[in-house]
């Protein structure tokens, strides 16, 4: 597979945990790009221990990268956007929220799955969605909270928020943790909306080439044609602020699996 939309990525430089170099950045953007994704969206933090994420310069920062990459040839397109943390989104004002959407378009924003409680996260999320915006959830699986109890995340969906998990959770040494095997179940129960890399560098921490192995891992779990519907169909429609296309159906073998066990 190909043509994947990754919608969660740090590929700015210098701002927060991403790369801290020009270079390591244009060697995300490379990597990305050889390993199959066509659209990056970059997400850096907005929270405040990462004071130097300023979303009034995001577009210019996203632009320059263009600009970079611009004479190599690759079949890459770069989307501005952000990973905002719950706390700064609620009290954001309506440009704040815009600038900070995918694509800038005031119309999808991403939010992490908060690290510590997720109780009253189901009012805070509607207090987002009741001011016109489309939801997704970042990394819902790496939640403790969600991983005892996974229940609430399938009413969140069923209220039309949307779920992105990581690449990594479907992949290597993760994959007996409680984090696999919530993002596995969320697979098989067909809550997830999309898979995304998560990516930091071009190789070593969270490289953001894991999304291609991804995909096929996820292929495997849930079939080829819902892999496609998580890792391009659905994240482009999220990207574009389009409706989401009809998820192809999971088969009932692969349903059976049912992986997700309490332990």
């Amino acid at each position: 597979m190909s043509g994947y939309v990754d919608i969660h990525a740090y590929v700015l430089a210098g701002i927060d945990d991403g790369p801290s170099e020009l270079e390591g950045a244009l060697a995300m953007l490379r990597a990305a790009a050889h390993s199959g994704t066509a659209t990056l969206v970059c997400t850096p933090h907005v929270r405040p221990d990462f004071p130097d994420v300023d979303i009034h310069e995001l577009a210019g920062r996203c632009s320059e990268l263009r600009e970079r990459i611009a004479g190599e040839a690759l079949e890459l397109d770069l989307v501005c956007g952000a990973e905002l943390a719950l706390v700064w989104a609620i009290d954001a004002g309506p440009v704040e929220l815009a600038l900070a959407s995918f694509g800038q378009r005031g119309t999808d924003l991403l939010i992490e799955t908060p690290s510590t409680t997720t109780a009253g996260l189901d009012s805070l999320l509607y207090q987002l969605r009741a001011r016109g915006f489309r939801i997704t959830l970042a990394h819902p699986e790496r939640s403790r909270e969600f991983q005892r109890d996974p229940a609430p995340l399938a009413r969140l969906v069923d209220q039309g928020v949307l779920l992105q998990i990581n690449a990594d959770t479907l992949l290597g040494h993760e994959r007996r943790s409680d984090t696999s095997r919530l993002g596995v179940h969320l697979c098989l129960e067909g809550l997830v909306h999309a898979i995304a890399s998560d990516g930091h560098r071009a190789e070593s921490w969270r490289p953001i080439t894991r999304l291609a192995a991804a995909a096929e891992a996820a292929a495997a779990l849930v079939g080829p044609e819902r892999a496609q519907w998580m890792t391009s169909d659905a994240p482009a429609a999220i990207v574009s602020g389009r409706e989401l296309p009809e998820p192809p159906a999971i088969s009932a073998r692969r349903r059976r699996l049912r992986l997700w066990a309490r332990r």
